[in-house]
């Protein structure tokens, strides 16, 4: 798998872009919230160590990870922002739920990234189990919701 191994946290913030002046939107599914507020809080804090202001971070719930693509939506119609995230986790159960599941919400953000102005930073999980979603939201491999937060930082200084 590609991420064995690897922290998927480590980040030098010297690196990135200057990020004080940009608007973040995080868009977070409540279903499997122990997973998902990891990967808010890894987004989150990544922004805040990178100079972006508190005021500047915007959150938005939605029920689920199929609801992402239209809670991006409507975040950036009403509060622009400079990126948004889209945080969910779907982990695998006994039915192909998951596949529809996770094609439709990969596909609903490809589309407001060809679609529209505002980068769009896909940070769903799709685990096997709930052991890999905890390995990846914070556990032994790190967050995605960090390597999210980093994506949208440099998507959004794209063209400034």
């Amino acid at each position: 798998m590609a991420t064995e191994h690897k922290n998927l946290s480590e980040f030098d913030p010297a690196q990135l872009p200057d990020a004080s002046q940009m608007r973040f939107g995080l868009v977070v599914s409540e279903w499997n919230s122990e997973i998902t507020e990891n990967l808010f809080e890894g987004a989150r804090d990544t922004l805040l160590a990178c100079g972006v202001p508190p005021a500047h971070i915007t959150r938005w719930n939605v029920p689920g990870s199929f609801e992402l693509p239209f809670g991006c939506r409507k975040l950036i119609k009403h509060i622009p922002q400079h990126a948004v995230i889209a945080i969910g986790s779907v982990i695998r159960g006994e039915t192909r739920h998951f596949d529809f599941v996770c094609e439709a919400v990969a596909q609903g953000v490809k589309d407001l990234n060809v679609q529209g102005n505002t980068p769009v930073i896909f940070c769903v999980l799709t685990d096997d189990t709930l052991e890999q979603a905890r390995a990846r939201s914070g556990g032994r491999l790190g967050n995605k919701g960090t390597e999210a937060a980093v994506a949208a930082i440099k998507m959004a200084s794209l063209g400034h």
